[in-house]
């Protein structure tokens, strides 16, 4: 159980404390998980289990020395206006520009598209898609499927999709890793990675395998360009917002 800023957090009951395993294939990577809202605990989990350290983002200081960023699932408009609050949403900006690896899952590939069919939440404009909202349907529509994904090895990925995104139209550079139905639901374009699913909520890690291995190429290409992974600069003792909630998008 942890407490922030003093109150107790209910949410441990339902989701486990992360717990680092050292010798990971994410070994020596710092990883954040935006923290405002949504299910950013379990993507934790699965990344600790890989052997990526893990911090919980809730203000710009908590980019610093940061090799990737996880956005989690969650409700698109909350996150918007809580990336809004806490003065967010240009700070990500430029760290995906200055080249760190961003994950966005369900919510999270709305929140990093060029723009939504709908117009609305306003979007970080990170990647070259335009995403739908509640593409397949609402909450008690939410299913599972098998599917095959480009750049995972082995058998198909259980995909949970919870009142999920697809992928309306995409760039000339995006490149699609998984379609269901015929609509995108997972791709990639140079730094950015997206699924309209959750690979956190099952056991199968090989997502974020492939996540870890955009950090390593990164590093490798250019190993200066890196911020110090497992030292981040000390910040001030600052107030966060408590996270959790209900994962939609």
């Amino acid at each position: 159980m942890t407490e922030t800023g003093g109150t107790r957090r209910l949410d441990w009951i339902l989701s486990p404390e992360p717990s680092l395993v050292a010798d990971g294939p994410g070994h020596g990577t710092v990883v954040g998980v935006l923290a405002l809202q949504g299910d950013f605990r379990e993507h934790r989990v699965v990344l600790e289990r890989l052997g990526c350290r893990t911090v919980e983002v809730r203000l710009a200081a908590d980019l610093q020395g940061l090799d990737a960023l996880v956005i989690p699932g969650g409700e698109s408009t909350t996150m918007h206006k809580l990336m809004e609050r806490y003065e967010l949403s240009q700070p990500v900006r430029s760290f995906a520009r200055a080249g760190g690896i961003i994950y966005g899952t369900c919510a999270g590939l709305i929140t990093v598209a060029r723009e939504t069919v709908e117009g609305y939440p306003p979007t970080l404009g990170l990647m070259d898609i335009v995403a739908r909202r509640n593409a397949f349907g609402r909450q008690v529509r939410s299913f599972e499927a098998d599917l095959a994904v480009r750049g995972v090895p082995g058998a198909p990925v259980r995909a949970v999709f919870i009142r999920a995104p697809w992928v309306e139209s995409a760039g000339p550079d995006v490149e699609v890793l998984a379609s269901l139905d015929g609509h995108v639901v997972a791709a990639r374009e140079a730094n950015v990675l997206v699924t309209a699913f959750h690979p956190e909520l099952t056991d199968d890690a090989r997502l974020h395998e492939l996540f870890i291995s955009m950090i390593r190429r990164r590093t490798a290409a250019s190993p200066t360009a890196q911020p110090a992974a497992g030292s981040r600069p000390a910040v001030a003792a600052h107030s966060h917002p408590s996270g959790g909630g209900v994962v939609s998008s």
